[in-house]
């Protein structure tokens, strides 16, 4: 049986109440109500800074076992280090994230815009990575998108991420091309509505019927529509 998590990017957003959110909640109670209503999330706080104990032990306490986190790879490997040197760059960040445990999903690496195809980089990454761990890559320039490239990431159970609505998004035919589950990041600024959201839901129930797990997260918007949109789409998708 595959599994589908749909969720947003983030969680800390005022202007979600009404909408999404009660108006009269707290700012501290706002990832507790999330959780109760989607069960996974996109965290982007760790591209800044890696979580410590009690960002852990906050995010844990206000959400049930069942929940997971995707998180995004901290800058410092992806942008200021460029993949390079994984052997020292990639501890630091897992020995911070595991303490998650179970509740630890997809780790997404997002690459640069200026950083172009370079299949002897992206080996001596990927090898890197740890072999119990769900990785994800979103490359944004699109000289990556080459059959070797894909290649490389399958060898080593790395998602290709698609990320609709960005300057360069991954070929459609490339989603769970890769690894034993596809990584989706719904970005597009006009939104997402019924029609939307039943195109992306017949999309991944054939990348579900091939077996493999789908992640997909919504854009963090201004009102909180694609809280909604994600609901939609996972009750789509059960």
């Amino acid at each position: 049986m595959t599994r589908a998590f749909v969720g947003t990017s983030g969680w800390a957003y005022a202007s979600w109440k009404q909408k999404f959110y009660p108006a009269d909640t707290k700012a501290k109670d706002l990832l507790r109500h999330y959780a109760t209503r989607l069960r996974t999330n996109e965290v982007n706080y760790t591209f800044n800074h890696l979580p410590t104990q009690r960002n852990i032990d906050s995010w844990t306490e206000q959400t049930p076992e069942d929940f997971v986190f995707a998180l995004k790879a901290s800058q410092y490997i992806t942008h200021i280090k460029k993949l390079q040197e994984p052997a020292t760059t990639l501890a630091p960040f897992f020995d911070a994230v595991r303490p998650l445990g179970a509740r630890l999903g997809p780790i997404l690496f997002q690459t640069p815009p200026w950083l172009k195809r370079n299949d002897e980089l992206l080996s001596m990454f990927v090898v890197a990575l740890p072999d119990d761990a769900r990785c994800a890559i979103e490359v944004r320039d699109p000289s990556w998108y080459a059959e070797d490239v894909y290649a490389l990431l399958r060898a080593r159970n790395v998602a290709l991420v698609h990320a609709e609505g960005e300057r360069a998004p991954s070929p459609l035919e490339t989603i769970g091309r890769t690894a034993d589950f596809a990584y989706l990041r719904l970005r597009a600024r006009e939104g997402y509505d019924a029609a939307a959201v039943a195109t992306w839901a017949e999309r991944l129930r054939a990348v579900r019927a091939t077996g493999k797990d789908v992640y997909a997260y919504f854009r963090h918007d201004d009102d909180g529509s694609n809280g909604l949109a994600a609901e939609a789409l996972r009750d789509a998708l059960a």
